[in-house]
C-alpha cells in the first residue's frame, strides 16, 4: 500500500511538472511582452529647459542640461556663422536650474553681458551673450513651465499596468518553486521552497515601496526580477545549500540598487564621487592582485572572514562613476586622458590576475565610453590597435590562453579536452528541446562551472529553448531602452553612465552565451543576474541605478527628483532675483 502511495504521489509530480514546463515560457513570454511595450513604445519626449534666442529671430531650444553651442550640425545650439568655432561654447544647468557657460577654447572667445568670459561663468534669463560676435539671448524655463511641461509627458503604468505584470511574475517564481519542490521529492531541501516564497515577496516589497514614493515606471525591475528567479532556480539544482547566501546577497544587491539611485538624485554629489571611485577601483584590483589566490589559473577572488567574493565585479560600478563626465569636463583632454590612464591600469590588473573575460568586459566598455566622451573614431582606432597588440603578446606569454582560442570553432574536435565544457552545454542545451526537461531535472548542473560560465545550457535544458531566448531578451530590451533613455536624458553624466552600464551587461550575456555555444571564445563570464554568483548578482542590480537614473518618463524614475521642494527653493530664488 505505502508503494502505491508512492507510486501515486510520484506521478502526481510528474505530472505537475509536465502541465508546468509550458506553463513556464508562456508566463514569461508575456511578462516580456508586456515590458517591452511599456519601455519602448511611443515617441521619444523631450524636456525643454530653455532657448537660445538668435539674431534672425529664430531660437534654438536647449533639450539638455548641458548643450554645446557650434557651427557643426552635431551641435545641440547650430550657429552657422564663420566666426563661430565648430564647438564654440557649453551651456550647463545644474539641477536647481541655476545655468553657466564655458567657452571651449574658441578662437573668437565668448561674451556674457559684453564681457569677455573665462571658465565658467553664470548666466541668468535675459543675459546677452556672445559666441564669436553673434549676439543671442538666453532664456530659462521657469518653475511653471516646467511643471506645465512635465505634465504633458506620458506616464508609464498607465495602459499597461505593472501591477498586473507583478502578478504573472509572482505565478512564474512560484512555479518554478513548485518545479524544483516536485523534482526534489523526498530530497527535498527545505530551503527551496523558502527561497522561492522569499524572493516573491522581497519583488512586491519592491514594488510597494516605488509605489509609495509615487513612482510608477516597474518595467526594467520587473524584468530584472525575471532573470533573477531564473538565477534562483539554477542556484536550486545546483547548490541548493548556498540558497540562503544567495538571499542575503540578493537583498544587498536590491539595497545597494536603491542607494546608487538615490545618490544619483543629486548630480553635483555624484560627480563628486569620480575621483574617490577610481581611487577605490583600483585599490580593489590591486589588493586582489597582490593577495589574492590563484584559483583554476586566476586571482580573481578575495576571502575576508571567511567571505569570498569578486572584486572585479564591483569595480565595473566605480569605472563607470569614474568614465561618466559632464560635458564641462568632456572636452578637458587632461580628463580624458586620466580616465584612459585609469581604464589601461585596470584592464592590465585583470590580465595580470589572468582574468581575461572580465578585462574584455571593461575594454568593450571603455570604448564605448570613449566614444561618447570625445566622439573621435582615431581615439577607438588606437585603443584597439594598442589592445590588440597586447593580446598578443598575452597570448604569446600565456600558453593556456592560445589554446582556448585554438579551441575556439573546434569543440567537437576534442570533446574529452579542451572542449569538454562547451560539448557538455550544446548536448545539454539541445537535450532541453523547446520547453525544456523542468526546474531540477536536468543533469549538465554537475558539470564544473556549468551554473556560472555555461549558465546558458543549464536555462536551455531545464526551462527550455523558448526561456533561454527570453533571458537574452530581456537584455537585450534593457540594453536598447537605455540607449533610447540617453538621447534624451537631462545629464552626460546619466547618459554614459546609462550606456556603459547596459554595454557590460550586453558584453556579459554575449560572452557567455556565444562562448559556451562555441560560437566565441569561451572566456568564463556570467550571465547578468542569471549565474549564481553574490558578487556578480549585487555589482549588476548597482549597474542597473544607473539605467535607472537616465529614465526621464514623467514620475518612472525615483532616481530623479519630483520636483516638489526644489520648485519651492527654485521659485523663491526668483523672486529674489526679480525683487
Amino acid at each position: 500500500m505505502e508503494f502505491l502511495n508512492g507510486l501515486s504521489l510520484a506521478g502526481a509530480l510528474n505530472e505537475i511538472t509536465a502541465v508546468t514546463r509550458y506553463v513556464l515560457p508562456a508566463l514569461a513570454l508575456i511578462i516580456v511582452i508586456r515590458c517591452a511595450v511599456s519601455m519602448l513604445s511611443g515617441r521619444r519626449e523631450d524636456e525643454v529647459w530653455g532657448y537660445i534666442a538668435l539674431p534672425n529671430g529664430g531660437r534654438w531650444e536647449l533639450l539638455n542640461w548641458e548643450n554645446i553651442v557650434g557651427r557643426a550640425k552635431s551641435s545641440d545650439v547650430v550657429l552657422n556663422f564663420k566666426s563661430v568655432s565648430r564647438t564654440h561654447a557649453a551651456l550647463t544647468r545644474d539641477d536647481m536650474g541655476r545655468w553657466s557657460v564655458m567657452d571651449l577654447g574658441s578662437k573668437t572667445g565668448t561674451k556674457v553681458r559684453e564681457r569677455e568670459i573665462e571658465g565658467p561663468t553664470a548666466i541668468r534669463s535675459g543675459d546677452s551673450v556672445e559666441f564669436g560676435g553673434v549676439s543671442c539671448t538666453f532664456v530659462a524655463s521657469t518653475v511653471r513651465e516646467e511643471k506645465d511641461m512635465a505634465k504633458l509627458r506620458a506616464r508609464p503604468g498607465l495602459r499597461i499596468r505593472p501591477s498586473a505584470t507583478m502578478l504573472l511574475l509572482t505565478l512564474f517564481t512560484l512555479t518554478l518553486g513548485v518545479q524544483h519542490t516536485a523534482a526534489a521529492g523526498e530530497e527535498l531541501n527545505v530551503m527551496v521552497p523558502v527561497t522561492f516564497l522569499t524572493v516573491t515577496a522581497v519583488f512586491w516589497g519592491c514594488y510597494l515601496i516605488t509605489r509609495a514614493l509615487n513612482r510608477s515606471g516597474f518595467e526594467l525591475e520587473i524584468l530584472a526580477f525575471l532573470l533573477v528567479s531564473v538565477g534562483f532556480s539554477v542556484c536550486a539544482v545546483s547548490a541548493p545549500e548556498d540558497l540562503f547566501k544567495e538571499l542575503l546577497c540578493f537583498a544587498a544587491g536590491l539595497a545597494l540598487y536603491f542607494i546608487i539611485g538615490w545618490y544619483l538624485r543629486d548630480l553635483k554629489r555624484a560627480k563628486l564621487m569620480r575621483g574617490p571611485m577610481a581611487v577605490a577601483g583600483i585599490g580593489l584590483l590591486l589588493v586582489n592582485l597582490l593577495t589574492a589566490k590563484s584559483i583554476f589559473g586566476a586571482k580573481n577572488w578575495l576571502s575576508i572572514a571567511g567571505i569570498s567574493f569578486q572584486p572585479s565585479e564591483f569595480v565595473k560600478i566605480c569605472f563607470i562613476f569614474t568614465g561618466a563626465a559632464t560635458l564641462d569636463r568632456l572636452f578637458m583632454r587632461r580628463n580624458l586622458i586620466a580616465f584612459v590612464g585609469f581604464a589601461a591600469a585596470s584592464v592590465g590588473c585583470l590580465a595580470a590576475m589572468s582574468d581575461f573575460g572580465t578585462a574584455a568586459v571593461f575594454f568593450v566598455t571603455y570604448i564605448v565610453i570613449a566614444f561618447m566622451r570625445s566622439g573621435s573614431f582615431a581615439t577607438v582606432f588606437l585603443s584597439v590597435a594598442g589592445t590588440g597588440l597586447g593580446a598578443f603578446i598575452v597570448m604569446t606569454a600565456r600558453p593556456y590562453v592560445m589554446k582556448r582560442f585554438a579551441t575556439w570553432g573546434h569543440a567537437w574536435d576534442a570533446p574529452q579536452a579542451g572542449g569538454f565544457q562547451q560539448t557538455r552545454t550544446m548536448a545539454g542545451a539541445a537535450s532541453g528541446g523547446l520547453f525544456g526537461l523542468g526546474g531540477g531535472r536536468g543533469w549538465l548542473h554537475r558539470v564544473f562551472a556549468a551554473d556560472t560560465d555555461m549558465v546558458f545550457g543549464v536555462v536551455c535544458e531545464e526551462l527550455g529553448l523558448i526561456m533561454g531566448i527570453l533571458t537574452v531578451a530581456a537584455i537585450l530590451i534593457i540594453a536598447v531602452f537605455a540607449v533610447r533613455s540617453a538621447g534624451s536624458a537631462r545629464s552626460s553624466f546619466y547618459a554614459i553612465a546609462a550606456s556603459a552600464s547596459v554595454t557590460v551587461m550586453l558584453t556579459q550575456m554575449i560572452l557567455n552565451v556565444f562562448g559556451s555555444l562555441d560560437i566565441l571564445p569561451f572566456t568564463g563570464v556570467t550571465f547578468p543576474l542569471v549565474s549564481r554568483g553574490g558578487s556578480s548578482l549585487m555589482a549588476t542590480l548597482g549597474l542597473l541605478a544607473f539605467v535607472k537614473a537616465a529614465d526621464t518618463r514623467q514620475n518612472a524614475s525615483f532616481a530623479i527628483r519630483s520636483g516638489r521642494k526644489r520648485e519651492r527653493r527654485r521659485g523663491k530664488r526668483e523672486e529674489a532675483e526679480e525683487e
